[in-house]
């Protein structure tokens, strides 16, 4: 004869003092939690609306001003699809003016980085007069470009100061900004004394969030200044680094003042960098719609370079 199944009173007891837990993501948030988002969210409002007004709007039209095109005879604007990308990837001053930025981007960004840490690390060290030289190098920073453009154009003169030094030295004068072989990276010595000061502060910044326990413990093993730096210094810095090193590189694709007060795109073309053309095609040439075109491809081509620094400044655990 089969009894009834006895409760197992040890396990009611188990059951009620340990309980299923509930899925915490279907809790609703709590008054004052939501509150808070609340309040956030109005604090973050005039940038999100400025974000979208002066930045994702912009972006969207100009992509969809780059698929149209504008009749000089007819005067009317028509949908021409990916006419605009074709006429541009056809045009040999469009891949000139994308080769002299890339090479642009690849002397000038690791040349900042690198002086930019140099410098940080000198004046992360206290000593006399290192917060005056700290300021000195940060000042370019607060000179407008345009203003710098000309201070270096009067430098870089045939009878400037510059070829004076070099006349000094016995050293033959130099053309700079009107030779095709020099006139790109006199541009590049320009634009990294402007902003060299710059990163340097980030720098600084990251340098100084290091604990100094970690150095006196590299210390303790009896590592060199080299072991210390490339074994502490460098993993604990990687994401100013990392940031440092993007913002850089989205700030040099959109150079502009400079080669237009200097060289205009020239000579032969050795300083059209694409920031210039998309402005030549635009307001000289007055085709709007195909410099538009171009603008997509610069963004695209910015966001190709920064995705492969991010990808190769992330650490072997996947964190930057």
């Amino acid at each position: 004869m089969n009894r009834p199944a006895q409760a197992d009173p040890m396990r009611k007891a188990r059951t009620s003092a340990d309980p299923t837990p509930r899925d915490s993501s279907s809790r609703p948030a709590p008054p004052r939690r939501r509150s808070q988002a609340r309040i956030a969210l109005y604090f973050l409002a005039p940038a999100l609306v400025a974000l979208a007004l002066l930045r994702l709007l912009p972006a969207l039209l100009a992509v969809g001003d780059s698929l149209r095109h504008h009749s000089l005879i007819s005067g009317t604007t028509g949908f021409v699809g990916l006419a605009n990308y074709g006429d541009l990837f056809a045009d040999p001053q469009f891949w000139q003016s994308v080769r002299v930025t890339l090479l642009f981007s690849l002397v000038i960004n690791p040349l900042q980085v690198a002086l930019a840490l140099a410098l940080a690390m000198l004046f992360s060290r206290r000593f006399t007069g290192s917060r005056w030289l700290r300021s000195l190098v940060f000042a370019p920073v607060a000179v407008p470009p345009a203003v710098s453009a000309v201070v270096f154009g009067v430098l870089y003169r045939p009878d400037g100061p510059v070829n004076a030094l070099l006349g000094v030295l016995g050293l033959p004068p130099q053309p700079f900004l009107t030779s095709p072989d020099q006139a790109l990276y006199a541009l590049i010595v320009l634009m990294s004394w402007v902003g060299v000061g710059y990163w340097m502060m980030f720098l600084v910044a990251g340098l100084q969030d290091i604990p100094a326990e970690y150095y006196d413990a590299a210390a303790v093993d009896g590592t060199n200044t080299w072991q210390r730096f490339w074994h502490v210094t460098l993993p604990l810095l990687r994401r100013p680094l990392a940031f440092v090193l993007v913002a850089d590189t989205v700030a040099n694709f959109l150079v502009f003042a400079p080669v237009q007060l200097l060289t205009g795109g020239g000579p032969e073309g050795s300083t059209n960098l694409m920031m210039y053309d998309v402005f030549r095609r635009a307001y000289s040439v007055g085709d709007i719609n195909y410099a538009q075109a171009e603008v997509v491809v610069l963004v695209v081509l910015t966001l190709a370079v920064v995705a492969v620094q991010y990808r190769l400044m992330q650490g072997k655990d996947g964190e930057q």
